[in-house]
């Protein structure tokens, strides 16, 4: 199972109760980067099922012939500002993130979470000069975690998955970004009625009240 990064949480709950409710099933994850794991997928990495973090990487796999039938949108997630425990650089807004004093760290552009933070510079008019950009936004919230970074913009679901770690600033609704999550089933899959039962337990009740649980919303 190849899936986003900002997964991890929800999907490792999934994956345990899919098994328990199917004995002798066994689910193995690879989480990463969107785009990185679409790139794996074009080399010929082996995977059934592919869970992407927006629908511009989802279409890319889909166009390349990589996807068996149709994909499905199954959640959505925004964008916040994680600092790290009592804010030390006294990040209020966006807006602050365009002081070059402050230690900024975000996702590359060609990456889900980094496309959304372009789309909140642009709305909130901010131009933001980045320490850092990474390939998943787990590495993003590692960097404030740690301290090396004042702030980084990650989804609303790893604040909320963070255990205290960091601490989250909110992106008014007007000018933040919605990232809708599609999965699919591959074509490359050995194991593709498992697959799509896997597909269907994500879009389902058990799925829904997992992703909800974990902070995502609805597609």
């Amino acid at each position: 199972m190849f899936a986003a990064s900002s997964l991890t949480r929800a999907f490792t709950t999934i994956g345990q109760e899919f098994e328990q409710a199917n004995p002798g099933t066994r689910l193995r994850f690879s989480f990463g980067g969107s785009a990185d794991l679409v790139a794996q997928l074009e080399q010929g990495a082996p995977a059934d099922v592919f869970a992407s973090a927006d629908e511009a990487n989802m279409s890319k796999a889909v166009t390349g012939g990589l996807v068996a039938g149709e994909a499905h949108e199954f959640a959505s997630n925004s964008m916040a500002i994680a600092v790290p425990p009592g804010n030390p650089a006294g990040i209020g807004s966006f807006a602050d993130l365009g002081d070059p004093n402050v230690k900024v760290v975000v996702c590359a552009p060609q990456v889900p979470c980094g496309a959304a933070t372009v789309t909140v510079e642009k709305r909130t008019g901010t131009s933001l000069t980045p320490v850092s950009e990474e390939q998943a936004v787990s590495d993003v919230l590692g960097k404030v975690a740690s301290g090396e970074a004042d702030a980084g913009i990650v989804y609303v679901t790893d604040i909320k998955n963070a255990n205290g770690a960091v601490s989250g600033i909110a992106i008014p609704r007007p000018d933040n970004a919605v990232n809708s999550y599609p999965i699919a089933v591959l074509s490359s899959t050995g194991e593709p009625t498992l697959a799509q039962e896997f597909q269907t337990w994500v879009l389902g009740p058990r799925g829904r009240r997992v992703l909800h649980a974990a902070g995502f919303s609805g597609p």
